[in-house]
């Protein structure tokens, strides 16, 4: 996990930042941009090659050690993780769209780097409301640990266990 998460920092981050400043604060966040925002989050390219690289990562550190090191081990990795990404963003967006909660990244354009740098973080944990207010991220703060303890009845007995989905959610929360 620790590695997925560097990856995503080094690479995926950057990109889905992109993708995210493209989409303009004043654009609304209606039922059909969630479907969107869910389905590119969950299965869009980025998502689909980071999940290949942990994939890979994972199998070559033979981790969960239950799977094989060979591409059958591979396919269980991806899938587990794919599955595991599912149901968090389906529960962040499900519950964001009963809150009023708008998770995409507003980019700060023309800002220091020091602002624009506060701004990622900040947006870690905040989320926009229906009028675009900036408020916590209470789908994300519900899902994040919510999907992790409930991957743990889907996960081999090496990655089940309540610490596992409490480390599982720090790493969410640092990525």
């Amino acid at each position: 996990p620790l590695v997925a998460a560097l990856v995503f920092a080094l690479w995926g981050a950057p990109a889905i930042a992109q993708e995210k400043s493209d989409q303009t604060a004043s654009a609304p966040f209606d039922g059909n941009a969630r479907l969107r925002w869910l389905a590119s989050q969950t299965a869009g390219p980025r998502s689909l090659a980071i999940g290949a690289v942990s994939a890979g990562w994972s199998t070559w550190f033979d981790s969960p050690r239950e799977y094989n090191t060979n591409w059958s081990g591979f396919g269980q990795r991806y899938g587990l993780r794919l599955a595991g990404v599912a149901t968090s963003n389906t529960m962040e967006a499900g519950l964001g769209a009963i809150w009023g909660e708008d998770p995409r990244y507003v980019r700060q354009a023309r800002k220091p780097f020091a602002s624009r740098v506060w701004s990622v973080v900040r947006g870690g944990f905040m989320s926009r409301n229906r009028a675009g207010q900036p408020m916590p991220a209470y789908a994300f703060y519900a899902a994040a640990p919510g999907s992790h303890f409930l991957s743990n009845t889907w996960r081999p007995d090496s990655q089940s266990s309540a610490g596992d989905a409490l480390v599982r959610t720090v790493y969410s929360f640092l990525n």
